[in-house]
C-alpha cells in the first residue's frame, strides 16, 4: 500500500477546510486537545475516573483512530488529548436517541468537561490560547433519523444545530476560542447503506450534504458573533474519504463496498488475516460503518497540515 498520508494530503490539502475565524491560533502552540464526538472519535478514555486515567484505546478503526494519531505521529508540541468522545453518540440523546441509554451525547460529554475540565485542574491547566476543540458529530444524528417518517429532516437539522450551537456557547464561555468541526463522512458510501440500494444511498447522501451545509453555516453564525474567537475551522471530511474510494486500487484497497465479517469486531492484530479474506489493513471498512486506521491516519495527516496552514 502506497503512503496513504503523504500522498492523500498532497492532494486534499488546498480544499479540506475552511477557516471561518482565524485570531493568534496556532497548531504548534497548542497545549490541550479536547475533543468530543463518536465512535470515530472515542479511544475509551473515562473523565469521570480522573485525568490520570490510563487511556483504554477502544477505538472503531482496528488500530490509532484520528485522535490518536493527531495526539501521536502528528503531535507537534507533545499537545495533551482530552477525548471526551462516546461511540454512538449523537448531539442530544433527547432529539436523537442513541442505541444504548449509556451512550453519552455531546450535551453529554460538555457536561464532563464543565465538571472535571473547566476548572483547569493539576494535569489540565489549559488557557484560551493554548487549547484546541475538536468535535465530531452528525453520523449517527443523521443516520439513527433517516427512517423516521414523522419529521422534515432538513427542517429536524436546525434543531440540532441550535443544541450544537448551545453546546459550543457552553465551552466559548468556559474559555475556549479555538475550535475545528469535521463535516459528517460520505457513509452513503458505507456497506450499511449500501446495502440498502442505490434510491435508499442517493437519498441518504442528499441529507448528508444539508446537514454538512448546515454545519458549515452554523460555524459561521458563531463566528459572526465572537469576534474574539481565534479559530473556527470546518475541516471536510468528504473530499478525503471520496478521494481514497475513488482511486482504491491505486490506495492499495482490495474492498470499498463490503467487509470481512471476520474483522468486523476487530481482530488481535492490525494486519490479521483469516482465510478466504485479504488482510485486514487492506479493507477501507472494517464493519458497516467504520473505516480502518489508514483512513484515521490520512484524515489526521490532514487535519494536521490544514491547522499548521
Amino acid at each position: 500500500m502506497v503512503n496513504l498520508a503523504l500522498t492523500v494530503t498532497y492532494l486534499c490539502a488546498t480544499f479540506i477546510s475552511t477557516a471561518l475565524a482565524l485570531g493568534n491560533f496556532s497548531w504548534g502552540d497548542t497545549k490541550f486537545l479536547f475533543t468530543f464526538g463518536d465512535s470515530y472519535t472515542t479511544d475509551g478514555f473515562n473523565i469521570s475516573a480522573g485525568i490520570d486515567s490510563p487511556v483504554p484505546g477502544f477505538t472503531s478503526s482496528n488500530g490509532p483512530n484520528w485522535v490518536e494519531f493527531l495526539g501521536g505521529t502528528y503531535n507537534v508540541t507533545d499537545t495533551t488529548v482530552f477525548n471526551l468522545a462516546s461511540g454512538g453518540a449523537t448531539i442530544d440523546s433527547a432529539l436523537v436517541p442513541p442505541f444504548l441509554p449509556t451512550v453519552l451525547s455531546i450535551v453529554d460529554q460538555v457536561s464532563q468537561f464543565q465538571e472535571f475540565l473547566a476548572p483547569k485542574p493539576v494535569g489540565a491547566e489549559w488557557t484560551s490560547s493554548n487549547s484546541l476543540f475538536a468535535i465530531w458529530i452528525g453520523i449517527n444524528d443523521v443516520g439513527n433519523s433517516f427512517p423516521w417518517t414523522n419529521i422534515s429532516q432538513p427542517i429536524f437539522y436546525e434543531q440540532l444545530m441550535a443544541r450544537l450551537t448551545n453546546q459550543v456557547e457552553i465551552l466559548y464561555n468556559s474559555g475556549a476560542r479555538s475550535f475545528v468541526f469535521l463535516t459528517v463522512p460520505p457513509t452513503d458510501r458505507a456497506p450499511l447503506q449500501i446495502e440498502q440500494g442505490p434510491k435508499i444511498a442517493a437519498q441518504f447522501k442528499g441529507l448528508l450534504a444539508d446537514f454538512n451545509d448546515q454545519l458549515d453555516a452554523t460555524v459561521h453564525n458563531f463566528t459572526e458573533h465572537h469576534s474574539d474567537v481565534e479559530l473556527a475551522m470546518v475541516f471536510d471530511t468528504r473530499p478525503i474519504f471520496n478521494i481514497l474510494l475513488d482511486n482504491s486500487q491505486a490506495f492499495g484497497f482490495v474492498n470499498i463496498t463490503g467487509f470481512c465479517e471476520a474483522y468486523e469486531n476487530g481482530t488481535p492484530d492490525m494486519t490479521t488475516q483469516v482465510d478466504g479474506c485479504a488482510p485486514v489493513s487492506s479493507y477501507f471498512w472494517l464493519n458497516t460503518l467504520h473505516p480502518l486506521f489508514t483512513v484515521h491516519n490520512v484524515l489526521a495527516h490532514a487535519l494536521s497540515t490544514a491547522l499548521s496552514t
